[in-house]
């Protein structure tokens, strides 16, 4: 049984100098599986298989318990900024009345 594609791949043939795309799940022959270099567009040789998969702790498999986070140091309060002292308006001069003759 060849290796199974995880990803949609386009390659030429060797042969033939086609372009193909492969679909996720197909298995291509050994001439075409050595024309695809990327090895992320391959499942896993463990999940074909059916053998033991590295699974997350988080996912409720049984492993050992994930060692909280330590608490983080408290941080001191920054001092707070002296408020500003009100400031009086500057004075705005009046305007003179025009003198009528």
């Amino acid at each position: 049984m060849g290796r199974r594609l995880a990803a949609a791949v386009h390659v030429r043939h060797p042969k033939t100098n086609d372009w193909l795309i492969l679909q996720p799940g197909d298995e291509p022959d050994e001439e075409l599986a050595e024309a695809i270099t990327n090895p992320e567009a391959w499942e896993d040789d463990a999940e074909e298989d059916g053998g033991d998969v590295d699974q997350d702790p988080d996912a409720g498999g049984a492993g050992p318990d994930p060692v909280p986070d330590p608490e983080p140091a408290p941080q001191a309060e920054p001092e707070p900024q002296p408020e500003a002292e009100p400031v009086k308006p500057a004075r705005s001069r009046s305007r003179k009345a025009a003198d009528e003759q």
